[in-house]
């Protein structure tokens, strides 16, 4: 056969592949997966040559995951199947439908205060957490994404609720995961209030769940945090996050299956510190409300930006009025070695990486320079504080 024909100059990663948790090692020829002999790797072709050869991990499914890697090319968030584009569309769709859509959380008043309420999940991150076995700590990351959504508008958490589901329900698993959400609502102060298991037979593949929850809040409406206040001048303040929290993994995912390395290999770089890759992958998410509602105490805090899918150069603005923008300066906080071994390795322009990732800034708040000399002077308990740009009059972000 002639593989370099069938191939042309595309090269194919294969993903693991399980059968009743035996490893059976298949080659890809012209982005077809057939099995071959009994080889304990996989064997990966471009133009007609063998040119990577790597350990499969656990998956559910035989699949090929169909990816340009040809040398210069930039892996993309799209490529990894996600459209950003796209879901800001369909929430441009939905603001038509229903007003007040667009925030970090929805607003609801209540007499002299607000309901504050968010919802979401942790993504493909839960692909990590069953091929690692790390459970403990993705209920943190559910409760997370929820209050620290909310905290934007200044509102304390008052209680978060579950859904967990699964084709056959192992109770020593899920005991593991709602161990992680509660240790996320005692991190937020907010109550367990409580949550649905779903056991619904052949719709997950056997060993994996989906989670999804939200978190109700309340702010006085005098207090509220809105972004209104905001002029040009007044200075950006970033909290140090922890990782990648819950964002962009399926393009992690992508970059880590064309290293070569096992998620159970050392992290390559790390400023000299020995952590798995899946590990340091799995670091839960900073919850920010205790450290955010601190700073907010002291007064002046004119907008907050949680930084999640889209990174900063779609979530800075949306707490900013029409007019402007955000010069942020890239060099005002160390990038964290972790984003930039993905960064390499999956040769990541640094546009799409600030459109992804949060670059180890996970909360941005907008204050005036008065305040910010003195959030930096005095500092504050939990994520480490950077002063990382400055609001200017235009629109969109632009990194110095």
């Amino acid at each position: 056969m002639n593989t370099s024909s069938a191939l042309s100059s595309e090269l194919f990663f294969g993903v693991a592949i399980t059968n009743k948790s035996k490893l059976l090692p298949f080659n890809t020829i012209g982005g077809q997966p057939f099995f071959k002999g009994s080889q304990p790797s996989l064997t990966v072709y471009s133009n007609g040559k063998k040119a990577r050869c790597q350990k499969m991990k656990r998956i559910s499914e035989v699949s090929c995951m169909r990816g340009k890697a040809r040398k210069g090319e930039s892996l993309t968030y799209k490529d990894a199947g996600v459209d950003i584009d796209a879901g800001a569309e369909l929430v441009r769709r939905i603001s038509k439908m229903v007003s007040g859509i667009g925030g970090f959380g929805g607003l609801f008043p209540l007499g002299d205060a607000y309901l504050v309420a968010g919802t979401d999940g942790v993504g493909t991150k839960l692909k990590l957490a069953f091929e690692t076995g790390i459970h403990e700590t993705i209920g943190i990351d559910l409760v997370a994404m929820s209050v620290n959504d909310i905290v934007t508008s200044g509102a304390r958490p008052l209680f978060f609720l579950d859904y967990f589901a699964t084709s056959h329900l192992d109770v020593d698993l899920a005991e593991k995961v709602i161990k992680g959400i509660v240790d996320g609502c005692r991190q937020s102060d907010c109550a367990l209030l409580g949550g649905e298991t779903a056991e619904m037979p052949d719709f997950y593949a056997e060993g994996e769940y989906d989670l999804s929850g939200f978190s109700v809040g309340i702010v006085k409406k005098d207090s509220v945090i809105d972004g209104k206040n905001i002029v040009a001048g007044d200075v950006l303040i970033g909290l140090s996050s922890s990782g990648f929290h819950s964002n962009g993994f399926s393009l992690v995912r992508r970059v880590v299956a064309q290293s070569g390395l096992s998620l159970n290999d050392k992290l390559p770089v790390n400023n000299g510190k020995s952590i798995a890759l899946g590990e340091a992958l799995m670091a839960p998410t900073t919850i920010y409300v205790e450290q955010v509602l601190n700073i907010i105490g002291k007064g002046c805090v004119k907008g907050i930006a949680h930084i999640t899918g889209g990174g900063f150069t779609d979530n800075i603005p949306r707490v900013f009025p029409n007019g402007l923008g955000a010069i942020i300066n890239r060099g005002s906080w160390e990038v964290p070695p972790l984003f930039k071994w993905i960064q390499e390795v999956g040769r990541i322009e640094e546009a799409e990486m600030r459109r992804t990732f949060n670059m180890g800034i996970g909360m941005v708040l907008v204050v005036s320079p008065e305040t910010a000399a003195r959030i930096l002077e005095e500092g504050t308990e939990g994520s480490t504080v950077f002063q990382i740009g400055e609001v200017i009059q235009g629109d969109g972000v632009t990194y110095l």
